[in-house]
């Protein structure tokens, strides 16, 4: 008898621990390159979560989409979550000039994550040429630009948007948070809402050859120069050196 329990006790065992190991977040991913023009815009609708766009050396844009969902399933919920995620769509299309990113997901399923109880996270890794025109509207979540230089356009409902820019580059800057701080390396005028809850910092009358016009409801801007170190003698090659 004692054994019969023994074996019932050891079957429930591990059939407990395969359901802990089988529960597991649902993730899906995808990369797609596109022919891009020199000095295009790169255009985001409706975007949300995690927004990175980095330069890169390539006349051409990589676009790296990863929906994972906020909670782990077993093997039989798994499914039917997978179907759920799939309802999250990201559409690339060329439009002259531009490559609009457009991104779509049923709202009434799909819970508005501002108070953090959205079904599911969404990020985009793009690598664009360094001279592509930025604009994005983008709801909830954190814009990461990295080494551009260009005109950058972005407006944000809650979250973060930092910029990391080269230090060559010239900027007329506009950037506001209405609930929130604007902390920048480049020159401007700054100033205080009424209420002391937001922050803003203009530069418009600057001779910068490109524009930033940076708004956030709820949350901060960072602009920090990206700065390049300089070569080194040993670093530079023979030939220049000796003026060759």
């Amino acid at each position: 008898m004692m054994w019969k329990l023994a074996l019932i006790g050891f079957g429930a065992t591990c059939l407990l621990l395969a359901a802990d190991e089988a529960k597991q977040k649902v993730q899906v991913s995808n990369t797609q390159r596109m022919d891009f023009p020199s000095g295009g815009t790169l255009r985001l609708v409706n975007s949300i979560g995690v927004l990175t766009v980095e330069a890169w050396d390539r006349p051409d844009v990589e676009i790296t989409t990863i929906k994972s969902t906020k909670d782990a399933y077993d093997t039989r919920e798994r499914e039917e979550a997978a179907r759920e995620l799939d309802k999250v769509r990201v559409a690339a299309e060329r439009r002259g000039d531009e490559l609009v990113i457009t991104t779509t997901f049923p709202r009434h399923r799909f819970r508005h994550p501002v108070a953090g109880e959205g079904d599911f996270d969404l990020e985009y890794r793009i690598k664009a040429p360094g001279n592509t025109r930025i604009i994005a509207k983008h709801d909830v979540g954190e814009v990461n630009i990295d080494g551009l230089v260009s005109d950058i356009a972005v407006t944000l409902v809650q979250g973060q948007i930092n910029l990391s820019l080269p230090e060559e580059g010239q900027y007329d800057v506009y950037a506001k948070s209405d609930f929130g701080n604007v902390n920048s390396d480049l020159p401007g005028s700054e100033k205080r809402t009424r209420w002391l809850i937001g922050h803003r910092i203009v530069n418009e009358d600057s001779p910068g050859t490109h524009k930033l016009n940076l708004r956030v409801k709820f949350g901060d801007i960072v602009i920090l120069k990206k700065l390049v170190p300089k070569a080194t003698e040993s670093q530079i090659p023979a030939s220049k050196a000796n003026g060759l």
